[in-house]
């Protein structure tokens, strides 16, 4: 079958496509008031029932032919088919269109309420840290007040510990400003009694110490301390006991429980812890001494021994003197005798501790 040279008009131009037949059994259509198809589109071409339809070229885009079942035409009804599929199909692509266009608003849509439901949430949680750290603040702001106040509160009591110890420093340097004071008046005017004679002998002395008792210093404090306090009723034994402290050989000891041998001088029982060997007189006996190496002991009362003890703290700190121990100047060293020269007068008279 042969495609007719031009294609056929419909009644109503400008309403309807106009349909070719073509050789290959398919129809082509193109719009009305389009103008008359180019002839290289109407020329036969060899049909192939297993290659696809070629699109025609020339024409614009959405307006190609659409390939459809052949079919013979009538003509008595000039050829044409009703319009009706292509209207469903223009109909059905419309309906895609109106889809897309109102699915588009739809999404907007949800994404405007995801998004304000995210803004939601989040200032929630914004609202929730806020308070949070708002509290944490708020017990921060408590706890700094507290720590100002004890602070504050620390130091009024270390400065009122300070002034306290200030006010009790000037108060101690003021008493031994004043001790000091007192201490060199009563010096001065010891001074002023003291005999001019006896301070230069122990000047002489202290020079070159000695203890040999010829020397004027050490005659003088042996005839009027020494041997008045050392001079006992028993001679015999007040010889012993001198030459032993000036030897620096006697030894005072405690009465022991156990008695031990001793020796017997005339009148006198010296095993008896109720009579002073010394003395002869009945006094209890809390102390014994023992001349030497001797292992004899006699025992004397307090008084005694207060008397004996007198004589050797003096003969004691003279010898430190004479050996170098005693780094002093002369005038401390000086009442220091006189301190202990002063003992031994007391001791002589009887005035001793109730302990001794």
């Amino acid at each position: 079958m042969e495609a007719s040279e031009k294609p056929r008009q419909c009644p109503a131009r400008g309403s309807c496509p106009v349909f070719l037949a073509m050789s290959s059994g398919t129809v082509r259509y193109a719009p009305s008031g389009l103008g008359p198809v180019p002839e290289r589109n109407l020329r036969e071409e060899p049909s192939d029932a297993n290659s696809p339809p070629q699109q025609d070229e020339g024409l614009p885009v959405g307006l190609s032919a659409v390939s459809v079942p052949w079919k013979n035409l009538d003509p008595g009804k000039g050829n044409r088919e009703p319009p009706g599929g292509l209207v469903e199909a223009s109909a059905s692509r419309e309906e895609t269109q109106g889809e897309g266009h109102a699915a588009a608003p739809l999404d907007v849509s949800r994404l405007r309420s995801s998004s304000m439901e995210i803004r939601e949430k989040g200032s929630e949680f914004l609202k929730e840290e806020l308070y949070k750290a708002q509290k944490e603040l708020k017990l921060k702001d408590e706890e700094c007040e507290r720590l100002c106040k004890v602070r504050a509160q620390l130091e009024q009591e270390l400065e009122e510990l300070t002034a306290s110890l200030f006010e009790e420093a000037h108060k101690m340097v003021r008493e031994a400003n004043m001790k000091q004071a007192a201490s060199e008046k009563q010096l001065k005017e010891a001074w002023g009694k003291v005999d001019t004679t006896l301070f230069a002998e122990f000047q002489a002395w202290r020079a070159s110490p000695t203890l040999d008792k010829n020397c004027p210093f050490l005659e003088r404090v042996y005839r009027e301390d020494v041997g008045p306090c050392l001079d006992f009723t028993v001679q015999e034994l007040s010889s012993l006991v001198r030459a032993a402290v000036e030897d620096n050989t006697l030894t005072i000891e405690p009465v022991a429980s156990q008695t031990l041998p001793t020796v017997k001088v005339p009148t006198v029982d010296c095993n008896n812890t109720n009579t002073c060997a010394l003395s002869g007189l009945s006094r209890t006996c809390h102390h014994r001494i023992r001349l030497g190496d001797s292992k004899s002991h006699y025992y004397i009362s307090p008084s005694s021994r207060a008397r004996i003890t007198a004589v050797c703290n003096f003969f004691t700190y003279i010898r430190y003197i004479q050996q170098g121990l005693v780094r002093q100047d002369a005038e401390p060293m000086f009442w220091e005798i006189m301190r202990l020269r002063k003992g031994m007068s007391l001791a002589k008279l009887g005035f001793f501790p109730q302990e001794a």
